[in-house]
This record gives C-alpha cells, sequence and structure tokens, in this order.
C-alpha cells in the first residue's frame, strides 16, 4: 500500500472543472445530428426531436442510472427494499451554428447553458439521409466538427478578455499588484485560444489549473467525448467513410473520447424493449450491441467522478463522490454528520467481496480472509469499495 503521504497527495490532483459530486454532461452539436433523440433513448424521456433546426430551444434536463455489473450483483444478494444506483445528469442542449458566438442562430444564450455544464457529448453527423436536413446542404463531419471548435473557442476568447478586464479593475480598486500567474494563465490562454486550439489541450501546471478553475467559466477546459452518429447500416457493418477523418481531426483538436454510435439502431433496438424475444432476435441478426451503456459509462467516468458502495438488507445504494476523495468526505456525501463525527471507515473491495462471499450476503467470509479493513482519514476511497462508516454524532461542530 502506498505510503500515507502519497495517498493524502492523491486526493488533492487539481483538474479543470468544479469540485464536486453533481455534475453534468451536455449533449453539443449542430441542429439535426440526432442530439434530441440520443438525450431520449439516454434518458427514456420525451424531448421534442423533429426535423427541423432549432427544435429544442430550452435545454432538457434529466438523468440516467449508470449501468454496473457490480450494483447488480449486490443487489441479487441482498435484495433490499431500496435500491439506488448511480445517475448522470444530462442536458439536451439546442443545436449550434457558425457565427454562434457573434449571435448567430440562438447564439450565445445556448453558449451559455453549455457553460453550465460538466463535460460534453459532442454529436456529430456521419450518414447521408435527404430526408433529415442538414444546416448546411451537405454532409461533412469535419468541417462540422471545425465549425462547433471554432465558435466554442470564440467565445472561451471574448470571456478570457472579459476576465482581464474584470482582474485590471480589481487590482486598481485593491491597489495592489497584478498577479504574475494570472497574467501568464491569460497569455497562454489567448495564444491557444486564437489558434481556435482548446484550452485542455495546453500544457498546464497545478497552480495554473486552479487560477483558470477560479477565474474563468471556460468552456473549452470540459471533457468531450465525440458521438459520431452513423446510419444503421455502417454501424452494423462497422464501417464508415468519415470514421478515420474524424478520429485524426480528434487526435490534433484537443483530443477526447470518440465512440461510434447509431441513433437508428438504438431507436430500431429500444421499439422492441417489451419483447425479450424480439431483442435478443434482433440483436443476433444485427451481430452487434447496444453502445448506450458504454456512453453513459464515459460520461461519468470523464466528469471525474466514482461511486462506493453500501449495503446491506435495508439498501444497496452508489455514493457519488468526485475521484481523490477522502474517507471523511466520501462519508459526508451520506450525511453532514458522518463527516463531522468521522472515526473510521470499515471498507472491503467489490472484487474481495465477490471471491469471497460466495453469493452470500454477509462479511463473515471476508474478514476470516483479512480483506475486511480499517482505513482513517487519509484513506482515498476507490471505485467500487464497499463501506461502513464509524462515526460520532456527539462530536461538536467545528467554529
Amino acid at each position: 500500500m502506498p505510503p500515507k503521504k502519497a495517498l493524502v497527495e492523491a486526493a488533492n490532483v487539481i483538474r479543470f472543472g468544479r469540485m464536486k459530486n453533481h455534475l453534468k454532461m451536455g449533449v453539443v452539436g449542430l441542429p439535426n445530428v440526432g442530439k434530441s433523440s440520443l438525450f431520449n433513448l439516454l434518458t427514456s424521456q420525451a424531448a421534442a426531436a423533429e426535423n427541423y433546426p432549432f427544435c429544442t430551444i430550452e435545454p432538457n434536463e434529466a438523468r440516467c442510472p449508470v449501468p454496473d455489473a457490480r450494483y447488480d450483483y449486490l443487489t441479487q444478494i441482498w435484495n433490499p427494499p431500496s435500491k439506488y444506483p448511480a445517475y448522470l445528469s444530462i442536458t439536451d442542449i439546442a443545436g449550434l451554428i457558425k457565427g454562434a458566438s457573434e449571435g448567430a442562430g440562438l447564439g450565445n444564450a445556448f453558449l451559455s447553458h453549455i457553460q453550465a455544464v460538466d463535460g460534453i457529448y459532442h454529436v456529430v453527423r456521419a450518414f447521408e439521409n435527404d430526408d433529415v436536413v442538414h444546416v448546411d446542404d451537405s454532409v461533412d463531419p469535419v468541417r462540422d466538427l471545425s465549425t462547433i471548435n471554432s465558435e466554442l473557442c470564440k467565445k472561451d476568447l471574448e470571456i478570457v478578455g472579459k476576465g482581464i478586464e474584470t482582474e485590471a479593475i480589481n487590482v486598481r480598486k485593491a491597489q495592489g499588484k497584478a498577479n504574475p500567474l494570472f497574467a501568464e494563465c491569460a497569455a497562454k490562454m489567448r495564444d491557444l485560444l486564437e489558434k481556435s486550439t482548446p484550452i485542455r489541450d495546453g500544457k498546464w501546471s497545478a497552480a495554473e489549473v486552479e487560477m483558470i478553475n477560479e477565474k474563468f467559466a471556460l468552456i473549452t477546459t470540459k471533457p468531450m467525448i465525440y458521438l459520431v452518429n452513423l446510419s444503421k447500416t455502417d454501424y452494423i457493418r462497422k464501417k464508415n467513410k468519415w470514421l478515420a477523418k474524424i478520429s485524426k481531426w480528434v487526435q490534433e483538436n484537443g483530443g477526447g473520447s470518440l465512440i461510434p454510435i447509431s441513433v437508428e439502431f438504438e431507436q430500431a433496438l429500444w421499439e422492441k424493449r417489451e419483447d425479450p424475444a424480439a431483442v435478443e432476435e434482433f440483436l443476433t441478426s444485427a451481430g452487434v450491441q447496444s453502445v448506450l451503456p458504454k456512453v453513459i459509462t464515459q460520461g461519468f467516468t470523464q466528469l471525474g467522478l466514482i461511486y462506493y458502495f453500501t449495503a446491506g438488507d435495508k439498501e444497496v445504494r452508489c455514493w457519488t463522490i468526485r475521484d481523490g476523495t477522502l474517507a471523511p468526505q466520501a462519508a459526508g456525501v451520506i450525511h453532514g454528520d458522518f463527516e463531522r463525527g468521522f472515526i473510521k471507515a470499515e471498507v472491503v473491495a467489490y472484487e474481495d467481496f465477490k471471491t469471497l462471499s460466495a453469493g452470500k450476503k454477509g462479511m463473515t467470509e471476508v474478514k476470516a480472509a483479512g480483506k475486511y479493513r480499517q482505513e482513517g482519514r487519509t484513506y482515498v476511497v476507490n471505485d467500487g469499495d464497499i463501506i461502513h462508516f464509524q462515526f460520532n454524532v456527539t462530536a461538536q461542530k467545528k467554529k
């Protein structure tokens, strides 16, 4: 086991974004690329998804359970009356077009909606269909990717400019000296954004990341997952003329995960959901599986989120935390008193539990094997830990 000092340092790694446990993914792209239809499939909602630009105006928000075989296993063993999986919050944001950063289309209002989320599903269309209009009259995913990237970088450049002005005013009011780190960060950000390069593609120190998080609410710092919407035919045959070009563009423009998906295929599968035999026949015939579980789990992971389990006869539950969270703060997700009066965490790794429990609830075999650990305040909670917290509710709240 790493020394406790190393554990504490690991828990304090600074990354872009809000340091919260409840974060959101936003679905972004040009009009009519399949965003709202995908949102409906992910969240089982009924958001409007019509065949014309700007069908979505105000963002739709919902959440979807994070698929996890570990959670399923624990609920099967305990079969409690209360079951709570982890959830991913998703926002469906209206389509952006060229010039949005200057107010074109539905413009800056939508860019502010993107600012409000913590990660981005960028949906790009890679299928031909004369019945589905394209805002630019032709399908060219690389052009479309460049359009969205350019608009997001332009918006961030505007945000940086306003941030510089605000900082200068604050320094004058305080009659103090300008922070050289702020000036250095601002110059680096401007240089990147003027080249249409996302901020996340730059090389940043922990101090610079902390400064950017504190002073700027930027879009291009957000983790990006590119969802390439294929026709059902291309998805089944696992071949599309645009995929290699899209992959090359992504690697040259800030990087990010790339997942081929077919909304057409997923909708056809969804329509058979009430008939298990029909679902099995459809998937067997197609020779491919739904990619929606991967989309959800990667979105959750890209946000830097993990979860631990509490399990018992009354409840099995996933508790979402940021990766790197220490045990007292993880306990605080359950209740503030758990963090305030934290004594210790009794922990078993999920894989140890599964291996040793032999499908039975309880920790007898786990304890006998020495895998039921007691951890203190410096313990960094791992994804999939099964934890029971000991705390003292009579502890006085610190003033």
